[in-house]
């Protein structure tokens, strides 16, 4: 039976984002509260394909690569999670080029969203 091996990273970054639509939709009326900045410790995991298993990509400088990227404080704006998966795995694409990847980020570790580039 074939194998599929992955490395994974994980880290969180505690950020500031809104969603300005939830002030105006009425069908988000419940949740308009999301449409002023709020905080988030946004957790991500990131998936990586690797082809051997001797630490091709060293996990550890991943994730210090990746958390990096973000600084202390993750100023999110108007993005999502989705937007900010997707960000995640252009980057992966370009670093990390021609390995299947996936990028699950989530808000207080509770919902969030999944890219996946394979």
């Amino acid at each position: 039976m074939a194998r599929n091996n992955w490395i994974v990273a994980t880290f969180s970054v505690e950020g500031i984002h809104c969603y300005p639509n939830a002030k105006i939709d009425p069908a988000l009326k419940e949740v308009s509260f999301l449409g002023n900045p709020h905080r988030h410790l946004f957790y991500f995991k990131v998936y990586i394909a690797v082809s051997h298993l001797d630490r091709q990509i060293e996990f550890i400088l991943l994730k210090r690569e990746l958390q990096n990227l973000y600084g202390s404080q993750l100023n999110a704006n108007n993005k999502s999670c989705e937007m900010l998966a997707n960000e995640l795995m252009d980057y992966l694409n370009i670093n990390y080029p021609d390995r299947p990847a996936r990028v699950y980020v989530f808000e207080d570790n509770e919902n969030g969203t999944l890219c996946e580039s394979l």
